[in-house]
Order: structure tokens, then C-alpha cells, then sequence
């Protein structure tokens, strides 16, 4: 993959940017929740968002697609095949693969990017922020040197930030977001310059006599067949996670919780690994999951660790954790603590047989939290199964 980025100001000298285009240039929390699960804890006392359902990641990507539907002619059946696994991969309760696409659609979500570049890393590096190219493109989003110092990706003899799912992640968004803009919005522009470099596809849709506005990418003349096959690869990766919704077992699969991960601060002469173990985290896990740093390298500047969003506050888990022990504990205590106390005034102020209008976002799993009930629960209670898709506007019933 070449990534030979110019200057971005070239699309507007060019004129190609327009008005459209200028304007947008400006983890052990899961197990302690079911072993309270016969005393729901009140959500308040839990960090907002910690963890969350896999099938929850799945929906935020679905509603963050610029097209989602999937376009059955113009996909490659090639292209399907070779993907066919990513389901599969996302589903592994073994693979760091979901954990990781759930932290990059969160980033593109919060940029108000179209979720379809969040099917790169897959393309890129199979989701695998260790992934090397010889002395080529390197980590999860594949960069070559050159441009990961354009996009402030910190590079040194004792520190390669492609190899951060943070650093790489953070800058690609910024990339993204600025060829989003400059190609007036259009998801496989912005993927093709991404691919071939903004100014190779400048200079084409300029041969073209088209612009952001009127471009048409599979007609773009002048262009390597990879830079288009690029764009299909991810439209085909799209379709085929679309038809995860009619596969029960994937998505009986992605049915679990996972933690929602953010950067820490490693503190100066602690390893990755120590880290971890101070939090209670798996260390080789952690590790896995900073490639950059697991070999004791770090940054001329502050290092930044991806893990759960958990592990920055040492309380979190105690809470947890002490609410359910003593959740299991008030049944043969007839004073609870004043928090034990406050989960059952919570729950039991929630009226039964309680209608819920499904919004925009929500997922059985987001819904069956709120009110304290088991997925499976929500769903019998509605006939629906694992595979149910709840569209905006639908009624459901929940009970306590």
C-alpha cells in the first residue's frame, strides 16, 4: 500500500474540495454483572460505558455504514469469498478482532465518519496491530513511514507508533476525516485517496473534468486496478457482514459483553506488562494489544497504553465487585449497606410490565441493561431471537 500523501492543500488549489468539502475539513466487570445478575444493579453506580455487548458494536457499525445496504451487482463475489471469514473472527471470543473493531467504529463514530473505514484495519492488517509488511507498511492500519510522520505518528530507533493501536488509529482518523472532507463526503473517494494517495486521485478526476460533487470513483481513469479493487474489498467486506444478522450462531456469538477500551498513560519506567498486573488485567493480553510497547520501547514523549476504560480508575472493579458480593450477601442480612440499599430501592421502584419505544442506537443489550433484565429475557418476552434486528420506533415489552 503506497500512502504517498502530498500536501492536502492541493484539492483546494485544485478546486476540487467545494463548499460541501471545506466544511467538513474544519475487564472483569462482565462477570461480576452476572454474578449479581438475581439483584440488578443500578446503573448509576456503574461506569456508563465500560463495557458493552458485542452485538451493540455490531449495531453502532451498522448505523454508522454511508450505505447500508448492500449493493448485491456491484459486489465481487471474489471479494466475498476472500472475506468470508471476518464474521467468524468477529464472533471468536478468542481473537482481540471485536474488542479492536468496536474501539475503531467508537473513534469514526465520534468523528462523524462513515462506519465503511472501519473495514480497512480488516483489509489492512486482518485487525492485527502487529502487523508487518517486511520493511514496508507496518501495523494495524498499514502505514509506510513517511506518511505516519505526516500524520504525527511518533517514529524513533526505540519506538514505532504504527505499531500502537492508539497512535495509528488516531492519526488514520484524522487522515480520513480530512480526505472525507476534501472528496465532498464520499466514503470511496476518501478510500481511494487513502489507498493511492489524494493527490493520484486529484489528478484523475482533473483528467476526468469531474469533481467532489460529480465524481464517479469506479470511472476514474489513470488509477491502479488495486485502488479500485481496494474500494470493492471493503463494499464486499460490508455485504458480507450484513448477512451476519441472518446467521443465529454469529450472532448468538457477538451476544457478550466485551470492554470498551480507550488509551491510559503509562507511567515513565513501567512496562506494559507491570501495568497491566497492577490492575488486575491480563498482561499478555495488554501486550497483545500494544505491539509498540511490549518489547519495553517507548516514545521520546508520554506513551500511551490501549486498554479497558475500567483500568483507569482502581475503584471500578471494587464497586463491582462489592456490589455483587454484597448483593449475594443481603439475603441473609437484614441491613443492607446504604448501596445495597439504593440497588433495591432502584429496582424495586421500576413498574412492571413497562412498555419501551426502541430509539436510534439502542440494542436488546442497551435495553435489557436499562431495566434490569437479561437479553434473553427481553427477547423471549417479545418473541424475538438473537438475530432480531430492533428497528427506531418499535414497542417492545420489559418486565423486572
Amino acid at each position: 500500500m503506497s500512502r504517498r500523501s502530498l500536501p492536502l492543500a492541493l484539492g483546494l488549489v485544485l478546486g476540487l474540495a467545494g463548499t460541501a468539502g471545506a466544511q467538513s475539513l474544519g475487564a472483569g466487570i462482565s462477570q461480576n454483572l452476572t454474578a449479581a445478575s438475581a439483584l440488578p444493579l443500578d446503573p448509576s453506580t456503574l461506569p456508563a460505558a465500560s463495557v458493552r455487548n458485542g452485538q451493540e458494536i455490531f449495531s453502532s457499525f451498522r448505523d454508522g455504514l454511508a450505505e447500508p445496504t448492500c449493493d448485491a451487482e456491484a459486489t465481487s463475489p471474489r471479494w466475498q469469498k476472500q472475506f468470508a471469514h471476518a464474521p467468524s473472527r468477529l464472533a471468536n471470543q478468542d481473537d482481540d478482532a471485536l474488542v479492536l473493531f468496536g474501539y475503531v467504529v467508537e473513534e469514526l463514530r465520534k468523528a462523524n465518519l462513515p462506519t465503511e473505514f472501519a473495514l480497512i484495519p480488516f483489509v489492512e492488517s486482518g485487525y492485527r496491530p502487529n502487523a508487518r509488511n517486511g520493511s514496508g507498511p507496518t501495523g494495524l492500519w498499514q502505514f509506510i513511514a513517511t506518511t505516519a510522520r505526516n500524520h504525527r505518528v511518533p517514529m524513533s530507533n526505540n519506538y514505532d507508533g504504527r505499531l500502537s493501536a492508539v497512535e495509528s488509529t488516531q492519526a488514520a482518523v484524522r487522515y480520513l476525516k480530512t480526505l472525507h472532507g476534501m472528496f465532498g463526503g464520499d466514503w470511496r473517494l476518501a478510500t481511494m485517496a487513502y489507498n493511492a494517495g489524494e493527490y493520484r486521485v486529484l489528478q484523475s478526476m482533473r483528467k476526468a473534468g469531474m469533481n467532489a460533487q460529480n465524481a464517479k470513483p469506479a470511472g476514474l481513469p489513470g488509477l491502479s486496478p488495486v485502488t479500485h479493487a481496494y474500494v470493492e474489498k471493503l463494499h464486499a467486506l460490508a455485504c458480507v457482514l450484513e448477512d451476519v444478522e441472518d446467521q443465529p450462531g454469529v450472532m448468538a456469538s457477538l451476544d457478550r459483553t466485551v470492554p470498551v477500551l480507550k488509551d491510559h498513560t503509562l507511567p515513565a519506567g513501567t512496562s506494559v506488562q507491570q501495568w497491566a498486573a497492577q490492575r488486575a488485567l491480563d498482561p499478555a493480553k495488554i501486550a497483545r494489544l500494544n505491539p509498540a510497547l511490549a518489547a519495553g520501547n517507548r516514545p521520546s514523549g508520554t506513551a500511551r497504553v490501549l486498554a479497558p476504560v475500567s483500568a483507569s480508575s482502581a475503584d471500578v472493579a471494587d464497586i463491582t465487585s462489592t456490589a455483587a458480593a454484597t448483593a449475594v450477601a443481603s439475603t441473609a442480612s437484614a441491613a443492607p449497606s446504604p448501596q445495597v440499599a439504593k440497588v433495591v430501592a432502584s429496582a424495586a421502584d421500576r413498574p412492571r410490565n413497562r412498555r419501551h419505544t426502541v430509539r436510534n442506537g439502542e440494542s436488546a443489550w442497551t435495553i435489557a441493561r436499562r431495566y434490569g433484565m437479561p437479553v434473553k429475557a427481553l427477547l423471549s418476552l417479545n418473541g424475538l431471537s438473537g438475530s432480531s434486528v430492533l428497528k427506531p420506533g418499535a414497542v417492545l415489552r420489559v418486565e423486572d
